[in-house]
C-alpha cells in the first residue's frame, strides 16, 4: 500500500492487488483509513477480464451462475482483504447489488457459506444494471482491523 494523503492524523492508504482484474476506474480495490478498510465494488471478473459464472456452452448459449458469481466475489474480496492483512472474519458490513432480486435465493445460500448471523450487517439492492451484462452481482465491504 502507499500513503495517498493524511486525514486529521489518520493515514490514508489505497491498494490495487496484482493478479485481481483491474478496477475499470481510477480507484483502489483496497482503502485503509486508519483501522477501517473499505473495499471497492467486487464483481466476478477475473485478471484476464472473463467473469466467473458466465459461461458459453458448446451450443454457444451463455449460461449465468449467480451461486457461481457469489462464490467467486466473495473469494475476490478475501483474496483483497488478504493483501491488506484482514480476512472475512473482519467485514463488518456487506452492500450487495443485485442485478435482479429473482437471484436473491441463490445469492443468500452461498452468501450463508461464507457468514452467519453473527457476520456483518447487510444490506441488498436491486439495480438496473453492472458494469458488464454478464454480472449478476457487486458487493462491497468494510471491514476492521487494527494497524
Amino acid at each position: 500500500m502507499r500513503v495517498i494523503s493524511t486525514n486529521r492524523g489518520c493515514a490514508v492508504t489505497g491498494l490495487v492487488i496484482a493478479g485481481k482484474a483491474v478496477p475499470r476506474g481510477a480507484f483502489p480495490h483496497v482503502k485503509r483509513v486508519g483501522d477501517l478498510l473499505f473495499v471497492s465494488g467486487i464483481s466476478s471478473r477475473r485478471a484476464d477480464n472473463s467473469i466467473a459464472g458466465a459461461e458459453t456452452d458448446a451450443s454457444g448459449e451463455l449460461r449465468m451462475d449467480i451461486a457461481v458469481q457469489t462464490r467467486a466475489v466473495i473469494e475476490n474480496i478475501a483474496d483483497v482483504l488478504s493483501a491488506a492483512g484482514a480476512g472475512l472474519g473482519d467485514v463488518v458490513d456487506i452492500t450487495t447489488f443485485l442485478v435482479s432480486m429473482d437471484d436473491f435465493d441463490g445469492y443468500n445460500a452461498v452468501y450463508a457459506e461464507f457468514f452467519d448471523h453473527q457476520g456483518p450487517a447487510r444490506t441488498t439492492v436491486a439495480v438496473r444494471a453492472l458494469p458488464h451484462p454478464h454480472l449478476l452481482i457487486e458487493m462491497k465491504a468494510i471491514a476492521c482491523k487494527p494497524v
